[in-house]
């Protein structure tokens, strides 16, 4: 769309800096035209020719006053408007402009037009350097979604516009040819005219018709105004030549056109009191044109009058001379300041930012040189471009920079989320478990590691915390609830466990050794999650159970390492619901053989040492306890091999 071409626009460029070659000032020249009465001594031929600057009858020249004024092309910075329209959002100016293309006049518009779309265009640029550069750090950057909409109807309009432009400018072409063509008729009505035989009442009212024809009639080419101007009073001198008008007629004319020329001047001289010197230098040249209309006056008027319109357009354009001084003096105070704020950018850019607290602090300073800038006016033309890529590409830097660092932050900060769901799968893994002394241990180390684990994104830290907190004081209130009544719980499970030892005791193995395993793993599954009973009766029923425990192994043939085998594997498989269970297999796997890898190290080590024991009753004792040493853990690697093997299968 037409408006992407300005994302990266400087905010500055909407106002214009000094800029006169577009217009130069209307600089009026006495004129020297002959008189009338001069002209008609000076020509007996009623030969239509063009007449010269110096030979026209009018006090008006043959060419326009002084020096040729082009049509003034206004800068951004020189239009003025009495409605303020910085004080429109953007949706507002688009309403404005389309009522502003809907006139069919666009000359009556296109002033308005142009403004509308300066102050479109500003918001437009403002709203993006908003967003660019206070992104929020934790929320990360966005574009305005309803901008591409604004700009999208903004476009529509501004198309409607140059349609209706180019068929306004066609027309108007066309309708220039037709006023010329009238002209050229009322030339020729004058030419008639004068070689007309009618009375001097009857032609010079014809000729009053044709002139107030000719005024009534509009702009024609451009390329075709000095030739019919000139070829018009060089007809009007001839008519006056021709009827030989009377001399209190001729001196009421010339009445008229002074009483003219003074409002003229009058009206002029107003335009010294207007605040907007851009409107008063436009309503000059109006002036001017309405001036070369006029006829001649009196001649012992026509030096006074000129001077003063002179005296009043020459006051008019050494006032705008000294405005665009005055503010090419405060464009080159702006720049200093632009210049100096620059420079505050670059020292910013040399500081190390290195915990988010510095990047709030020096994102402040940087927010409040922006701020700044913003409210400095213009600088000249020809450093503007300059300065405000200086000035962005320091604010691009630091923000690119501030940008990276939260990245990084983000990063870590998603890193020690993760670490904290697994703590918080972990306390809610045990949060249930009635070994209220080691569960305890294991909940006091996991808040430690919460602790050592650094923050998480905002919008999780809450969610998480509350998380986490739930199932520790799931655990600790359930723990205080049962050693309040502590006592009554070791006695029922005492009578529990009393019970499970007549089972135990009666209990019928089958023939089947897998069905008599599952069995007593059901046995010693129940006894484990039987609380606490009293300590005093402790070590009997620990005992009881344990040489029955035996006494049936033994019966049934079956070791120790296949109930434990059975019992693990038990235990995996019921593991397989949690979600954590990838990971918590994986990590009970390195474990177990980091303890296979040490056991083997310290059993090959005991029976090193036993070689080295000399034969003697200490040694002996020495060697026995080693022995005993050995066996115990050559059994205990076998139930880890075996727990092993079950962990590899799962």
């Amino acid at each position: 769309m037409e408006n992407k071409e300005h994302t990266n626009q400087n905010p500055d460029l909407e106002q214009d800096p000094v800029q006169e070659e577009n217009s130069s000032p209307v600089e009026l020249t006495e004129p020297t035209t002959e008189s009338p009465e001069t002209v008609l001594e000076a020509t007996d031929s009623t030969e239509e020719q063009p007449i010269s600057p110096d030979a026209a009858e009018s006090e008006t020249p043959a060419a326009p006053i002084g020096v040729t004024i082009p049509e003034e092309k206004a800068s951004p910075g020189d239009i003025e408007e009495e409605e303020d329209l910085n004080q429109y959002d953007q949706e507002q100016l688009l309403e404005l402009l389309e009522v502003a293309v809907a006139e069919p006049d666009l000359n009556l518009v296109k002033t308005r037009i142009a403004l509308i779309k300066m102050a479109f265009m500003k918001k437009r640029e403002e709203l993006l350097e908003q967003v660019d550069l206070e992104e929020n750090p934790d929320e990360g950057t966005s574009r305005r979604p309803d901008q591409d909409v604004l700009d999208a109807r903004f476009d529509e309009l501004f198309s409607i516009y140059k349609a209706n432009k180019s068929r306004f400018m066609a027309e108007q072409e066309k309708l220039k040819k037709v006023n010329l063509e009238r002209k050229n008729q009322i030339l020729e009505k004058l030419r008639n005219l004068i070689n007309s035989e009618e009375t001097l009442k009857k032609t010079y009212d014809e000729f009053k018709v044709l002139q107030d024809q000719w005024k009534e009639i509009g702009m024609v080419p451009r390329n075709e105004i000095n030739n019919l101007w000139q070829n018009y009073h060089f007809l009007v001198e001839k008519f006056f030549e021709k009827v030989k008008l009377n001399k209190e007629l001729k001196d009421l004319d010339l009445k008229k056109n002074l009483e003219a020329k003074i409002a003229l001047c009058e009206r002029t001289e107003e335009l010294l009191l207007e605040p907007s010197i851009l409107k008063s230098f436009k309503q000059l040249q109006k002036f001017h044109d309405e001036w070369k209309e006029i006829g001649p006056v009196p001649t012992d008027k026509k030096d006074e009058i000129w001077e003063r319109f002179k005296n009043a357009t020459d006051k008019i354009n050494e006032r705008r001379r000294e405005h665009y001084a005055d503010l090419e003096k405060e464009q080159n105070k702006n720049l200093e300041t632009k210049n100096a704020l620059c420079l505050q950018a670059d020292e910013l850019l040399t500081i190390r930012n290195e915990t988010v607290k510095d990047w709030q602090e020096n994102t402040q300073k940087v927010n409040e040189l922006l701020n700044i800038w913003k409210s400095v006016g213009p600088v000249p033309q020809k450093h503007n471009a300059e300065i405000w890529t200086r000035f962005k590409s320091c604010m691009d830097t630091f923000f690119a920079s501030k940008k990276e660092f939260f990245d990084r932050v983000k990063d870590q900060q998603m890193h020690n989320y993760n670490l904290k769901v697994d703590l918080c799968v972990q306390a809610e893994a045990i949060k249930n478990n009635t070994d209220w002394k080691k569960t305890t241990n294991d909940l006091i180390r996991l808040q430690g590691e919460w602790k050592r684990v650094g923050p998480v994104p905002r919008k999780h830290s809450d969610k998480i915390w509350k998380r986490f907190r739930a199932a520790c004081d799931e655990f600790f209130h359930a723990k205080s609830t049962y050693f309040a009544n502590i006592h009554t719980h070791e006695e029922e499970n005492m009578n529990v466990k009393d019970e499970l030892l007549k089972k135990l005791k009666t209990h019928q193995f089958s023939d089947d050794k897998n069905k008599n395993l599952e069995d007593l793993k059901n046995f010693q599954r129940e006894w484990t999650q039987t609380g606490h009973v009293p300590i005093k009766e402790r070590d009997r029923l620990q005992n009881e159970f344990r040489k029955l425990v035996n006494e049936h192994l033994d019966k049934l043939k079956i070791s120790e390492v296949e109930m434990t085998t059975v019992s693990y594997q038990t235990k995996m498989e019921s593991m397989k619901n949690d979600p954590q269970a990838r990971r918590l297999i994986s990590r009970e796997r390195d474990n177990m053989m980091g303890k296979i890898s040490k056991l083997r190290d310290d059993i090959n080590l005991w029976e090193n040492n036993i070689g080295f024991l000399a034969d003697s009753k200490n040694a002996n004792i020495l060697k026995t306890e080693f022995e005993k040493k050995i066996e115990m853990a050559k059994s205990e690697l076998k139930v880890m091999e075996a727990k092993l093997k079950i962990l590899r299968q799962q």
